[in-house]
Formats: C-alpha cells, sequence, structure tokens
C-alpha cells in the first residue's frame, strides 16, 4: 500500500476558503487599480494631436486697419456642461495690407489673461508683470517668448481662425 494513497483528504476549512475569497478579491482590485494606471502611463506614448477647426470671426470689415480687437469664438469641441468656459478669447490685429495676426490672450509665462492697452500699443499681463509689443512679440518680464498666434485665413470676406485646441509652450515659435 502506497503511503500518498493512506492520507485522508483534507476537508476544507473557514481559514482556507477566507484565504481564497480574501486573494481574489485583491486580484480584483489590483487589476482595477492597474488598468487606469496603465493607460494613463500609455498616453504618454500616443502622439494623438487634439483636433482643430476652422471657425468664423466675423467679418473682416469688424476689424479696422492697424488696430488690435478683442473678440471671441465659442470652442467647436465642447461638452453642454462646458457653459462659459467653452467661449475662447482672442486678439485680433489687422495690419496693413490686409494682413491679420490673431493672438491667444493667454501669457505665455503662466497663462493668466493679458489685456490690450491701445495707449501704449502693449499687452500687459497682470499676474507677474509681462509685457508684449503690438504685434506679439516679447518686451518684458518673465515670459519665455511672444504671444501665442493661431493660424488664420480670409474666405468670402471672412476672418477664420484655426481653433479648438489652446497653445502651449510645446507649440513652436
Amino acid at each position: 500500500m502506497n503511503q500518498h494513497e493512506a492520507e485522508p483528504k483534507q476537508q476544507p476549512t473557514r481559514r482556507n476558503l477566507l484565504f481564497k475569497v480574501g486573494t481574489a478579491l485583491n486580484v480584483v482590485a489590483g487589476a482595477l487599480l492597474a488598468i487606469p494606471l496603465v493607460g494613463y502611463i500609455g498616453s504618454s506614448f500616443s502622439k494623438r494631436r487634439a483636433a482643430k477647426e476652422w471657425i468664423s470671426l466675423g467679418s473682416i470689415d469688424q476689424f479696422p486697419e492697424q488696430q488690435t480687437r478683442l473678440t471671441t469664438y465659442r470652442n467647436p469641441f465642447t461638452r453642454p456642461w462646458d457653459g462659459p468656459s467653452a467661449e475662447i478669447s482672442c486678439y485680433v490685429r489687422h495690419t496693413a495690407g490686409g494682413r491679420f495676426q490673431v493672438f491667444a490672450v493667454n501669457c505665455t509665462h503662466l497663462g493668466c489673461p493679458v489685456r490690450w492697452f491701445e495707449e501704449s500699443h502693449l499687452f500687459m499681463c497682470p499676474c507677474h508683470g509681462g509685457a508684449y509689443y503690438d504685434d506679439g512679440s516679447r518686451a518684458s518680464g518673465p515670459p519665455p517668448r511672444g504671444l501665442y498666434e493661431y493660424e488664420y485665413k480670409i474666405e468670402q470676406a471672412k476672418l477664420w481662425v484655426r481653433g479648438g485646441q489652446l497653445p502651449t509652450l510645446s507649440e513652436p515659435l
């Protein structure tokens, strides 16, 4: 007679059952935590670019030559709960010869909204004293570069801006 055959089968105990249930719950909890973490880490490797779309700012007659005007457009990539935050402000500068510059209102230092001062022909940031010339180039203060410019086009006497993504320092000069 074999020694292993003689041993009686062990009866399941409460301790063994609770150990198996606890192990299973830990595996499930670990998986639930790991899935978003893997997605977050994996998303940094994807080169997905945010969508951009052409948005009308209105007739070019709204923007007199040699003047800078504040205007807004509605972000085309919004959710119903975005409310007023879906309105994106920008400055439109009509230069000579029917050319335009469309600037984001965000300071390139920390993103505070800049204000246009017609008297001095400067954009000023109230947060840390950054200043920009009327062409958007950096004048003084902590900003590392000039104001962000949106791509624009003119079609059928309307000014169109390519929007939908806020510019950041990752944008090329």
